[in-house]
């Protein structure tokens, strides 16, 4: 995929010429960061980079899954990168509540990432999940160092801690960022989350023969999720639900998933498949072509659900999330596999 190109701003120094806070700190991080409005503001990330600013960041860009969490939260960011907007124009559903007419776009797809419009933002801050160790989701290898020059950055890991870990963290910084953690509408979506997931872990108990895999393709294989990468697949696996996962991945595949090729994707069977919901997926009918996937229980059954790969980190998030896919293991039949 094409990338931004470094703009010749960049070059002069963008940080000189904006006069925008950078990164300070040498000094140990306190325990927990300072959130005042008239004093400074320290934070201390999952790269371990400490962030000290002489007060609290006021104007935040973020990648468009921290952006929606955030926004949860009561945060909310001025910029937004990564997929937010579809092609007819509408809310991608990886930004969640995000009002997509009210901050700007600085990037909306994979490689895109508009220096000029970051920096024009005048940045306090940037927020970012990590799938693979200390790589910003969406900000690509090029433009990190220029990036940095405009604002300090926030990295939040994604992949390797349980789910209720990550939106706790994204909670914790949306309260450093001036949020307020008891307000209604946070207290009402963490009850939510607690109901959803109390009532999985009851359907679960009910059926513990429902067998559920989840993939994503493209036109040369079938991807499956192996449980451990996938925090929100894990969880459900620690609620009884029955999921399928391979063999841990071979470091050539990279992790997350077991890669089939699409002649071998009969190697496991399931009573329901969740297929990657995300816009730039390979969709169920394309999937429909080839004959091996035709053929495999859970699809001659059309027991075939989304799954939102992408889900923002957040009470409400994965509230919805579980809600729905309890209403679609309910109506599911647990017999599809002899």
């Amino acid at each position: 995929m094409a990338s931004v190109p470094r703009r010749a701003f960049v070059a002069l120094g963008v940080a000189a010429l904006l006069g925008v806070g950078a990164c300070g700190g040498t000094s140990s991080p306190p325990s927990a960061p300072t959130i005042s409005g008239q004093g400074s503001w320290a934070w201390t990330d999952d790269r371990g980079k400490t962030i000290s600013l002489p007060q609290r960041p006021q104007r935040v860009v973020a990648q468009s899954g921290a952006a929606a969490a955030l926004w949860d939260f009561g945060v909310r960011p001025v910029g937004v990168f990564g997929p937010h907007r579809l092609k007819g124009g509408g809310r991608d559903p990886e930004v969640g509540e995000v009002d997509i007419t009210k901050v700007e776009s600085i990037g909306n797809v994979w490689g895109e990432f508009n220096l000029e419009k970051y920096a024009a933002l005048q940045p306090d801050l940037l927020v970012a999940g990590m799938y693979q160790k200390n790589s910003l989701w969406y900000v690509p290898e090029q433009s990190v160092e220029a990036a940095d020059q405009i604002a300090p950055s926030v990295g939040i890991q994604l992949s390797g801690k349980p789910l209720v870990r990550i939106i706790e963290k994204y909670g914790q910084l949306a309260a450093a960022l001036g949020a307020d953690p008891g307000a209604a509408p946070v207290v009402e979506a963490r009850r939510r989350f607690e109901a959803a997931g109390a009532a999985l872990k009851a359907l679960a108990a009910e059926r513990p023969g429902l067998k559920v895999m989840i993939v994503t393709g493209t036109p040369e294989s079938l991807y499956v999720a192996y449980l451990p990468d996938h925090p929100d697949i894990t969880y459900w696996g620690e609620l009884g639900l029955n999921v399928v996962s391979p063999e841990k991945p071979t470091e050539s595949e990279g992790g997350f998933w077991e890669v089939l090729s699409w002649e071998n994707a009969d190697k496991y069977e399931a009573d329901v498949i969740l297929v990657d919901a995300r816009a730039q997926s390979m969709k169920i009918e394309e999937m429909a072509a080839k004959p091996t996937w035709a053929k495999l229980p859970a699809v001659k059954a059309g027991q075939l659900y989304p799954w939102h790969a992408a889900e923002r980190y957040s009470y409400l998030g994965y509230a919805k999330v579980m809600e729905e896919l309890k209403t679609n293991l309910e109506k599911s039949r647990d017999d599809v596999v002899k």
